[in-house]
């Protein structure tokens, strides 16, 4: 499930580029030194891998509460299909219902603080606001959230999303050095694979939740555990 985290990263950071791109290009990079603008993206990129695993540590809690009343399986089989559900139902329904505006004021904080970052060249800036940058709301990372939920553990849910986090490093650092450079209907190619890759997932968790036994994929329940756990008390 952790290279799912990854792969869904590398695939969707197209649609990061261009969600965050504008963000990158406006980087205040020092292009005249090309270690020093190294290192300027080096510390973007960690901040923006900082405020994934925070999430997903946040995220992975709430799984692990789910866990602990003994609903892990049933969380697995519902964020697969909801997951799914996501996938087919169309982008103008989102935008319809827009499930981001009870987050309005906590987002226009965090843009505000970014506007103020831009203005600043020191190292810290580029750290600053790339962990702020992670905080925007993106439907890829509310994609990555849920399986950050279904790992039910804070720890594999915050290096889950971490691992998705460097999964979209490769296209941002590309598209910080030289901006826009695939032609549209490579984009689209890629754009067209995202959603397969998220039903694939979906369906991997739908697996995991039904523990019929496969080997990684569908998992017998540890039901000794939750014996022993009884027993304890």
């Amino acid at each position: 499930m952790i290279a799912a985290g990854f792969i869904l990263g590398l695939l969707g950071s197209f649609h990061c580029v261009g969600m965050c791109g504008p963000i990158a290009f406006m980087l205040p990079v020092d292009r005249s030194n090309t270690y020093k603008k190294a290192a300027q993206i080096l510390l973007y990129h960690a901040g923006r891998l900082l405020s994934y695993a925070t999430i997903g540590f946040i995220f992975g809690l709430l799984g692990k509460s789910l866990y602990i009343f003994g609903m892990q399986q049933r969380l697995s089989i519902a964020i697969g299909i909801l997951m799914i559900v996501v996938i087919l139902i169309p982008y103008k329904t989102f935008n319809k219902y827009n499930f981001s505006k009870p987050m309005y004021r906590l987002i226009s904080k965090v843009k505000s603080s970014l506007g103020k970052q831009f203005k600043k060249k020191t190292l810290d800036t580029f750290f600053t606001i790339g962990f702020l940058n992670g905080f925007l709301p993106c439907g890829l990372v509310y994609m990555a959230v849920f399986g950050a939920v279904a790992t039910g553990s804070m720890w594999q849910g915050s290096i889950y999303m971490l691992f998705f986090g460097m999964g979209t490093i490769p296209l941002m650092t590309t598209a910080i050095y030289i901006g826009k450079f695939l032609n549209s209907s490579i984009k689209r190619r890629i754009q067209r694979a995202i959603p397969v890759f998220v039903v694939i997932i979906g369906m991997l968790f739908i697996l995991r939740g039904l523990g019929l036994g496969i080997p990684y994929i569908s998992p017998k329940p540890n039901a000794g555990m939750v014996t022993n756990t009884m027993n304890c008390h």
